[in-house]
């Protein structure tokens, strides 16, 4: 898994005692956090922060030195770029081909499983972008899309505010994860995979969201001086996208957002495309979500699952590595470059995950003809 760079200090141990309400009734995928919950409103459990909050990813502030490695983070970019020099390109390739070239393969190992697919957004289903606001998807992607989530069950998975990525999907029988998976909720419109009547929802940092608007405020004041810069609220994280700064001014960006932060220890800094992520210090990330989602649909302990999820992100790798783990299904990193994953397979772009999505909802459709013949 790639390593994030993470800034933190040391919590207060008042605040990390508090309880988080998740809404979901009675998911195992909390139990190692809590063997016996304590009941908190209907439909709800409490959890207790100190055993929620990461103390793995705690750090502190080390000067000159640290923000030189942030300024070298934020130049490599994520996922972490293998050096050709010790890595050649065909190597990486041999380790991760193309999903398009092992299709068949792929289908034969889902062969008697019920596929379920993750999707990232930025990156994966829409180009990136130097404004993120105009992060659109095509018509061609939105109606490929439409055709998988009649298909197979489908969620897009990302570290956009859940209604904003909404506004850009427009697809109501999705599943929606938004802000890296802390703010997931069930398709607004019937799905024939649901589970029960209930709609799904989950999220786990209800409790910071007047820190996370606070810190907003103050880091949409504080990078103003930095052409280029863009704050954005994602609900329970926070973006600060550095994709229209100058170079030279990324040492100051980083000490601009360190200097905020400072103030909020239980608040942790990671990095994505081009982006620095503020987030709560919670055991949560993109694949957690995935295993909730995998749960709520009833997949949790099912040997014949089979899920796919395609990012090209850092906070993917979360994903990836959770699916490895399982030894069920497998990730798709898109980057045109090599780098670090636990991803099994790569696309290129965009194009090719269309590309990729077609193709499954074609053999979808045939396998289906077929059993239909029989």
């Amino acid at each position: 898994m790639t390593k994030q760079n993470v800034i933190v200090s040391q919590p207060d141990a008042e605040i990390m005692n508090m309880a988080i309400s998740v809404a979901v009734a009675n998911s195992s995928i909390f139990t190692a956090v809590a063997e016996k919950p304590p009941v908190g409103p209907p439909g709800y459990i409490s959890i207790s922060r100190r055993r929620f909050v990461n103390l793995k990813n705690l750090d502190s502030f080390n000067g000159a030195e640290r923000i030189n490695s942030w300024v070298d983070s934020m130049r490599a970019s994520s996922p972490t770029h293998i050096k050709s020099s010790s890595f050649l390109k065909e190597d990486w390739i041999r380790q991760h081909p193309s999903a398009l070239d092992m299709f068949e393969q792929i289908i034969d190992a889902s062969k008697g499983k019920q596929i379920v697919m993750f999707l990232d957004y930025d990156g994966t289903l829409s180009p990136i972008v130097e404004d993120p606001d105009r992060a659109f998807m095509s018509d061609a992607m939105r109606k490929t899309v439409k055709k998988v989530a009649r298909s197979f069950p489908t969620a897009i998975v990302s570290g956009r505010c859940r209604d904003k990525v909404y506004k850009f999907v427009r697809l109501a029988e999705l599943y929606y994860a938004g802000s890296h998976g802390m703010d997931i909720k069930g398709p607004a419109k019937g799905s024939k995979y649901m589970k029960g009547s209930q709609g799904v929802l989950c999220q786990p940092a209800s409790e910071f969201l007047p820190m996370i608007d606070e810190v907003y405020k103050l880091l949409v004041d504080k990078t103003k001086s930095t052409p280029g810069a863009k704050v954005e609220n994602n609900k329970f994280c926070l973006s600060v996208h550095f994709r229209c700064v100058d170079e030279k001014k990324w040492n100051e960006l980083s000490l601009q957002v360190r200097s905020v932060l400072k103030e909020y220890p239980i608040l942790r800094l990671t990095q994505g495309r081009k982006v620095l992520e503020i987030r709560p210090t919670i055991k949560w990330d993109k694949g957690k979500a995935l295993e909730f989602l995998l749960e709520s649909l009833g997949y949790a302990k099912c040997t014949d699952v089979f899920p796919v999820y395609i990012g090209d992100d850092r906070t993917d790798e979360d994903a990836f590595k959770v699916l490895r783990e399982r030894g069920q299904g497998f990730g798709i990193l898109v980057s045109k470059i090599p780098k670090e994953t636990n991803a099994t397979y790569s696309l290129q772009e965009p194009a090719e995950v269309m590309d990729f999505l077609q193709r499954l909802v074609e053999w979808k459709r045939k396998s289906v003809r077929s059993h239909a013949m029989l």
